[in-house]
């Protein structure tokens, strides 16, 4: 998936935030992580060091 198709989703990720602080994660680098752990059948602490924390990309896939 590409930056074109993501573009499409982002608004329901994009409402996950509280409004008081700015945020210092990619959500394309959460969805990316999503993916990845569909993809690859992983559990979430297995997640590679260049995506975002586990715990972070589980918060985004529930919230």
């Amino acid at each position: 998936m590409n930056c074109q198709q993501f573009k499409l989703i982002r608004s329901d990720y994009g409402n996950t935030r509280k409004r008081t602080k700015y945020r210092q994660i990619d959500l394309y680098d959460v969805f990316c992580a999503i993916l990845y752990t569909l993809k690859n059948s992983c559990i979430w602490r297995y997640l590679p060091s260049d995506l975002p924390k586990w715990q972070t990309v589980y918060y985004y896939l529930l919230a």
